[in-house]
Order: structure tokens, then C-alpha cells, then sequence
């Protein structure tokens, strides 16, 4: 497939939480004209085997390579850190994944301990571990899967009681044991931000990885001569695999969302 400046950028998750790197996305690359998949039919990916979730990446990036899109982000911790070796090597476009920032973490953290918030899947890939082994010398790491999170964020019950409790019963443990950094591991948990700060004492500092991948994506669509030749005006179609999208819950109302 012959890969034009013009094509379309796409960008996956296996539900809304990709919509947060998309909003990035659209900020550092306002010509660029964007596909949105979400595989919500299948959510969420973080309880998945590596062979599942390397099956529905396969199906969304074929789907997305049928619409002649450049470059391919993975808008999805899970997806990321188990499967974007796969697809690099598998297709001949430039995939950009995700990693959970604990390089940037480690840097900043003065107590040297930093709590990651992620899904089960991220934390125990081998990406995953390889990331933290290199960039966490003299850094302690306190991991905590995020159960039931992906899923009451998909549901759009971000004012929900339960919510809170949860994500409560998650993050005081690790401040007991001086966190001064907070890692997001998964996408969809940047839609706590707002929960998260009111939760968390000031100092706390909290990080995830939007804007990171974002200009991550510049540098790669420069390098390889693929930034729009022309301002096509800022678009996006949105997609899904499931009949009731929770799409709909968190685009624009104008906006509409396509089975495929």
C-alpha cells in the first residue's frame, strides 16, 4: 500500500479511554484528519490473554489499514505493552504504542517511590517489566491493578460513590508508603484526573502519557516525511465494534459513530 502525506492517522483502544491520546493528538497535529476505533464489543483488554488481545488488534488494524490510514497509534497501555512488537513486525506502517511514564516518573520523584495504577495486563507484560527494570534503579515501585475501573469509566459513572470508594481503596496504600508520583497505566484512567486530584494530597504529582505519545507522533510523522501537505481542517470519524457504542457518551453530540 502506497502511504500518502493525506491518509488518515489511526487511533485505537479498546474502548474510550484512546479518546484521551486523541485529544492530544488533535492539539500537536490540528491539520491531520483522524480514525477512531473502539473495540468496546471486546472491552476491556486488561483481562485478556495476550493471545486475545493479539487477535482483536490484528482485526482493528486491518480494518484500519483497509482505509489507507499512515500511521497507527495504539491508544492503549494493554495493547501496547503486549502486542505493538507484533504489529511492527507484521505491517509495514509506523506504529506508536504506549508505555506508562515511569521514566519521567523516576526522574521527578523525590522520595523515590512511585505508585502505577494499571491494568492487569499491563502490569504483567514483559514491556512492562522490562521499562521499569531500566529506568527504576534506586526507585521503589509500588503496582496496583486497577480492577473495576475500566469498566465503571466506560459505563460513564465517573460521579459514582462506588467509583470513589474504589479508586480510593487503591491509591491510600500507596501513599502510606510515600508515593510522591502517581503513574496512570492505562488510558482510560486519565478521565480520573479530576477524582484523582481531590483524592490526593497536593505534592502528588500525577502523570500519564497523552502528550508524550503525541509528540512522540510529530517526530515520527516528520522523520518519515508523513505531516499533512495541506491544512484538511480537523476531522475525525469515529468507530466501534459494538451496536451501543459508549462513544456516544463521551464525543460530540454532532458527532456520529459507525459499526463495522
Amino acid at each position: 500500500m502506497k502511504i500518502s502525506q493525506n491518509n488518515y492517522l489511526g487511533v485505537f483502544d479498546s474502548g474510550v479511554g484512546g479518546l484521551t491520546i486523541l485529544s492530544s493528538l488533535k492539539s500537536m497535529l490540528p491539520q491531520e484528519q483522524f480514525l477512531y476505533v473502539s473495540d468496546d464489543a471486546n472491552a476491556p483488554y486488561g483481562i485478556k490473554s495476550k493471545d486475545e488481545i493479539t487477535e482483536r488488534c490484528f482485526e482493528v488494524v486491518d480494518f484500519l489499514i483497509s482505509k489507507r490510514c499512515k500511521l497507527i497509534v495504539v491508544a492503549c497501555n494493554t495493547a501496547s505493552t503486549n502486542v505493538i512488537e507484533v504489529l511492527r513486525a507484521k505491517y509495514n506502517i509506523p506504529f506508536i504504542g504506549i508505555e506508562p511514564a515511569i521514566k519521567s516518573a523516576s526522574l521527578k520523584s523525590k522520595t523515590k517511590v512511585i505508585g502505577v495504577l494499571a491494568t492487569r495486563g499491563t502490569l504483567s507484560s514483559r514491556l512492562f517489566a522490562q521499562t521499569s527494570d531500566n529506568f527504576t534503579q534506586n526507585i521503589r515501585v509500588i503496582e496496583q491493578i486497577g480492577d473495576g475501573l475500566v469498566e465503571s469509566i466506560e459505563k460513564g459513572e465517573l460521579a459514582n460513590s462506588k467509583l470513589v470508594d474504589l479508586l480510593n481503596s487503591y491509591v491510600k496504600p500507596m501513599l502510606y508508603q510515600n508515593i510522591d508520583v502517581l503513574v496512570l497505566g492505562c488510558t482510560h484512567y486519565s478521565f480520573l484526573i479530576p477524582l484523582l486530584k481531590a483524592i490526593l494530597p497536593k505534592n502528588i504529582q500525577i502523570l500519564d502519557s497523552a502528550d508524550a505519545v503525541a509528540k512522540q507522533t510529530f517526530r515520527i510523522l516528520k522523520k518519515e516525511h508523513l505531516l499533512s501537505s495541506k491544512d484538511l481542517g480537523e476531522t475525525v470519524k469515529y468507530f466501534s465494534t459494538a451496536t451501543n457504542s459508549t462513544l456516544l457518551n463521551f464525543i460530540p453530540e454532532n458527532m456520529k459513530v459507525v459499526n463495522f
